[in-house]
């Protein structure tokens, strides 16, 4: 296990990184503009789309839908990583192992007794990953512009809350529970919020699994459709420079890749900030 000393420092580095959070890019900062701006320039089909997926994040903070992973192939990342390192990871086996139902929405593995440094590589790997796929995709649909982005902005969207849900499993927390659904989705607001957004959502999270504090968020969280006007902002303006046929394979490549990096980013420090808090109670 971590020494103190060790806690204490790499808690200190997610403090300053949460501090830096400042920087935006150039369609971030244009996407602060009034929404009704966008609204005037976003073609019908691509708000639609937009809308719809949104619909989809609203079904996975109830019930999880489509978007849960499978926990055994993160489970089987962290072994290795933790093998390479002169480490046994625990299983749990309170699970048959012939009930492939049970394998996908039972926890498999815990990560008692594995040190921050192996669940780091993990949570890193798995976002090279992710980045690399995300990237390919994004070139992908950025070729036919208004005909292939209506593939991708799902796709994206999807992506993004998996590779949530995967920076949850790295840290020890189970994604199908519903309060775990609904970090994620803050996660993935703050991934795209400005300074002052993300300073109100690292308030909302601190004392996170405090029993008291999730009923608050949860409680916030019923009226999800109004915490994503500003991440439908910033989606939207990414895909605007992506309608741009043959020319849009670039910036569909560049605005995947960041947007998958920085959901990644915001779930490995968030989700390693609270484990850390808990070790070191």
């Amino acid at each position: 296990m971590d020494s103190r000393e060790t806690l204490d420092r790499e808690l200190e580095q997610i403090l300053k990184w949460e501090k830096g959070q400042k920087d935006l890019f150039i369609w971030d900062k244009i996407g602060r503009l009034p929404f009704a701006m966008l609204d005037k320039v976003m073609p019908k089909a691509l708000k639609q789309k937009i809308g719809d997926s949104l619909n989809e994040v609203g079904q996975y903070v109830q019930n999880g839908g489509e978007f849960l992973v499978q926990k055994k192939k993160v489970a089987e990342l962290l072994r290795e990583e933790a093998t390479k390192s002169g480490y046994s990871m625990k299983a749990d086996t309170s699970y048959d192992e012939q009930d492939e139902e049970a394998r996908d929405t039972t926890k498999i593995h815990s990560v008692e007794g594995l040190p921050l440094e192996v669940l780091d590589r993990t949570a890193d790997n798995i976002t090279d990953s992710r980045t690399r796929f995300a990237a390919a995709q994004g070139a992908a649909t950025g070729i036919g512009g208004i005909v292939t982005i209506a593939a991708d902005i799902p796709m994206v969207m999807g992506l993004s809350l998996k590779v949530l849900q995967e920076m949850a499993l790295c840290y020890g927390y189970d994604p199908d529970e519903p309060q775990e659904r609904i970090f994620i989705v803050k996660c993935l607001q703050f991934s795209s919020a400005d300074i002052v957004g993300k300073k109100a959502i690292m308030d909302e999270l601190a004392d996170y699994d405090n029993p008291d504090k999730q009923v608050e968020v949860i409680s916030q969280m019923q009226g999800w459709r109004e915490v994503f006007n500003s991440y439908s902002e910033s989606f939207g303006w990414k895909k605007l420079f992506q309608l741009i046929p043959i020319a849009g394979m670039v910036f569909g490549s560049v605005s995947n890749k960041n947007t998958i990096r920085d959901v990644a980013e915001a779930g490995k420090m968030l989700y390693k900030k609270r484990l850390i808090l808990q070790r070191l109670k």
